[in-house]
C-alpha cells in the first residue's frame, strides 16, 4: 500500500467523540476549501459506524451547504432515523464554526436476491494503455507548474486516467459533453491497517470500498459540463465552480483497488448551474454505481 493511500485512510478514520458524534480533519485541497469528496466520504464513514455490519450502503443523497474550512476540524452528528428489518436510514450533518456545511442522508440494506439487469458497459480502452496523471499533466506546457503539482498532490492516493483530454488539457472549442475516466486506489487494500486505525483496509470490507468510491466520485463529475462549452475549469481560470448536491446508488459489490470506469455526461447547464450524471462499471463490465451531481458553474465577469 502506498503512503499516500495510507494517509487517505487515516484522513477518513474519524475520531468518535460520543455515541453518534464524530470528528474529522482535512488535508490538502486544490482549492482553498475542503474537498467535497472528502466531506461526503467522512460523513458516510460516520453513518456506517452506527449501522450493523450486515447492512451495506445502497444510496446516499447529499447537499453542500457552505465551503468547508480546511484548517478547522469537522464535527459529524448522526441521527438514527430508522432501523427496519431490511433497511437502515441515517442522517448526518457536518458542522464547522457552529454552522452546518454539509448534509447527508444514507440508506443501508441487508443483502437480498432479486431481479437483475443493467445498462450495457460502454466502449473504453484498457486503462493500462492510457497515460497516468503524472504523464498527462506534465505534458501541458500551458498549465503553471504550481497548478500541475497541486493537482498531482491531490491525486496521489488515486490512480486516475482520462480516456480523452480533460477540460484543462484542451479547451477553447466545445466538445461532446461526455468524459470517461478509469480510476483505482494507488495500492491494494489487502495490507494490515495501521495499529491506530479504526478503518479496516481488508478487501473484504465493502463499506470501505464504497467510502473510497464516494471520495473519488467528486473529482471529475462536472468535467462534461465544461467540455460542452470548451471551458478548462478552475485550473485555467475560465470558470468558477462548486458542488451543490451529490447522489449515489450502489448497485453491485466492487473493489476500489481494482479498475473502475467512470462514464460521465452532462444533459444540461443553465442558470449558473451544470448537471453531471454518470455510471461506474467494474473492469469486467458490471454496473456498480450510478451518480448524479449538480454544481455551480459560473463564467467570471470581465472587469
Amino acid at each position: 500500500m502506498s503512503q499516500a493511500l495510507r494517509s487517505l485512510l487515516d484522513l477518513l478514520d474519524l475520531e468518535r467523540i460520543e455515541r453518534d458524534i464524530f470528528r474529522g480533519r482535512s488535508h490538502f485541497a486544490v482549492v482553498p476549501r475542503v474537498f467535497g469528496g472528502q466531506v461526503a466520504a467522512q460523513a458516510l464513514v460516520a453513518a456506517g459506524r452506527t449501522v450493523p455490519e450486515d447492512r451495506h450502503a445502497h444510496s446516499l443523497h447529499a447537499y453542500f451547504l457552505r465551503p468547508g474550512d480546511p484548517g478547522a476540524p469537522i464535527v459529524y452528528t448522526v441521527d438514527r432515523i430508522r432501523d427496519g428489518r431490511s433497511f437502515t436510514t441515517r442522517r448526518v450533518v457536518a458542522v464547522q464554526h457552529g454552522q452546518p456545511i454539509f448534509h447527508l442522508s444514507a440508506s443501508f440494506q441487508t443483502r437480498e436476491d432479486g431481479l437483475d439487469h443493467q445498462a450495457p458497459v460502454p466502449a473504453a480502452p484498457d486503462p493500462a494503455t492510457l497515460p497516468t496523471s503524472d504523464e498527462r499533466l506534465r505534458g501541458y506546457d500551458h498549465l503553471p507548474a504550481e497548478i500541475v503539482e497541486r493537482l498531482l498532490e491531490a491525486r496521489e492516493a488515486v490512480d486516475l486516467r482520462y480516456v480523452d483530454e480533460p477540460p484543462y488539457g484542451r479547451f477553447g472549442e466545445p466538445r461532446e459533453p461526455h468524459s470517461q475516466v478509469w480510476f483505482r486506489t494507488n495500492g491494494k487494500l489487502d495490507d494490515d491497517p495501521p495499529p491506530s486505525s479504526r478503518l479496516r483496509s481488508s478487501r473484504g470490507d465493502p463499506h470501505l470500498h464504497v467510502v473510497l468510491a464516494t471520495y473519488v466520485s467528486d473529482m471529475t463529475l462536472l468535467d462534461s459540463v465544461l467540455l460542452a462549452h470548451g471551458r478548462g475549469g478552475w485550473a485555467v481560470g475560465d470558470v468558477v465552480g462548486a458542488s451543490l448536491d451529490h447522489a449515489m446508488w450502489f448497485h453491485r459489490p466492487f473493489r476500489a483497488d481494482e479498475w473502475l470506469l467512470y462514464d460521465q455526461e452532462s444533459p444540461s447547464a443553465h442558470g449558473g448551474r451544470g448537471l453531471g450524471q454518470a455510471r461506474i462499471y467494474t473492469q469486467d463490465g458490471r454496473l456498480a454505481i450510478s451518480v448524479i451531481q449538480e454544481g455551480v458553474v459560473r463564467v467570471p465577469r470581465e472587469n
